[in-house]
């Protein structure tokens, strides 16, 4: 058991011992002060984790990571894994998925031209959906 618990079992024991001496005329003046006790612990208990999740967050924030989950981007500087890496992620292996037949058709239709003109769509795309990411970004932290 922790120290607190035994403080509180002291003041209930105390509480209890009180109403034996004092009768039944002041037992809800009794139970009114060990309730008040016992708010005021768990008042500061949870003052306590919100303080420590607050730090926490400050902390994460101040490395550059995003306070949803992940880090900050790398050396390269892209686009921090967190909050929306669910639908980015998505979307690259839907392209992956849909390069196979388009470049099968770009060949066959337009040899090793329609091959780079399928890759070059593929990738504008792709770059597209994630400049339209980081400006989303931006523009959240600016309204922030």
């Amino acid at each position: 058991m922790e120290a607190r618990d035994t403080e509180l079992e002291k003041e209930l024991d105390a509480t209890l011992q009180a109403r034996r001496e004092l009768g039944t005329e002041y037992e809800s003046a009794l139970v009114e002060s060990f309730l008040e006790k016992v708010e005021q612990r768990l008042d500061a208990t949870v003052e306590r984790r919100v303080r420590r999740q607050v730090a926490e967050q400050q902390m994460i924030v101040a490395r550059g990571a995003r306070p949803g989950g992940g880090l900050g981007g790398g050396l390269g500087g892209g686009p921090p894994v967190g909050e929306n890496f669910g639908e980015r992620f998505g979307f690259a292996i839907v392209s992956l998925i849909l390069a196979v037949p388009l470049s099968a058709i770009g060949v066959v239709n337009a040899g090793l031209e329609g091959l780079i003109v399928t890759w070059t769509g593929i990738v504008g795309v792709n770059a597209a959906h994630s400049l339209r990411g980081i400006s989303r970004r931006r523009r959240r932290d600016e309204d922030a």
